[in-house]
């Protein structure tokens, strides 16, 4: 049977994240049961480059999918984007899946985007999508606070409970944070992450943003290996998984 490589963009408001969960919809239910159409009415299997929660969203979430249609790639979008409505999720590209290929083990890189909304007004147009911190941040200090937690660490500190991961050791190639206008944005970029890693290693990043802690105060964190020692975890709505990188990426359209 066909297998074939997806781009998918969504809105994780809806979703009870990716995988399937027994509490409401989720994005690995919606794509699989509305691809039956393509899969002679039986639900397909879908699998991911990585797990987001719920509430967090995706602009360039990487899946694979099987079905027993045999369709050009262009046309397997336009059907999938055709069966997905209205679910807030879209294919942005397709492509058949190169031999050997899994969008998660042959994965070498992964972006993530945390926005955070530092200004006195709640959010409109963002709510949903964005943290909302109103009261005045130090954008560059949270920046010289995330240099300290670049290169391969043991990150049991910033890492969920419930994280099933065999090792918390990772490698952070990039944390940065910059502003723009009201907004702060922290990018996160490493081979993989831990659950909540992102979202904790926000949380923790605001407090020195809001001068509450100096910005050593993030690395004797990660040197604790405690999460206790941490900051709260960050709000799903500000997380965006960005893209997926791959040494041989499938050839999109």
């Amino acid at each position: 049977m066909p297998r074939y490589a997806l781009v998918l963009e969504y809105d994780g408001a809806a979703f009870q994240g990716w995988q399937r969960q027994s509490n409401g919809p989720s994005v690995q239910q919606v794509l699989e049961e509305q691809a039956a159409a393509l899969n002679g009415g039986e639900k397909a299997v879908a699998v991911a480059a990585g797990r987001t929660d719920s509430g967090v969203h995706a602009l360039g979430q990487v899946a694979e999918i099987t079905l027993s249609a045999a369709l050009a790639p262009e046309k397997l979008r336009m059907a999938l984007n055709f069966h997905l409505r209205p679910w807030p999720v879209v294919v942005r590209a397709a492509a058949m899946a190169p031999e050997g290929w899994s969008p998660r083990f042959s994965a070498t890189q992964r972006g993530y985007r945390y926005r955070i909304l530092n200004r006195s007004s709640r959010p409109a147009l963002d709510a949903g999508r964005v943290w909302h911190i109103p009261y005045a941040m130090d954008a560059q200090a949270m920046h010289r606070a995330a240099e300290g937690l670049l290169g391969r660490h043991d990150f049991s500190a910033y890492r969920a409970a419930s994280c099933q991961a065999a090792s918390p050791v990772r490698t952070m190639e990039v944390l940065r944070v910059r502003r723009e206008g009201d907004e702060i944005i922290i990018e996160a970029e490493a081979r993989s992450f831990l659950h909540h890693q992102i979202r904790n290693l926000a949380g923790t990043l605001a407090e020195v943003g809001k001068g509450r802690r100096p910005e050593t105060w993030p690395r004797e964190v990660l040197d604790s290996r405690d999460r206790a020692q941490a900051g709260q975890t960050a709000p799903p709505d500000g997380l965006c998984f960005m893209w997926v990188r791959y040494d041989t990426p499938p050839d999109w359209v």
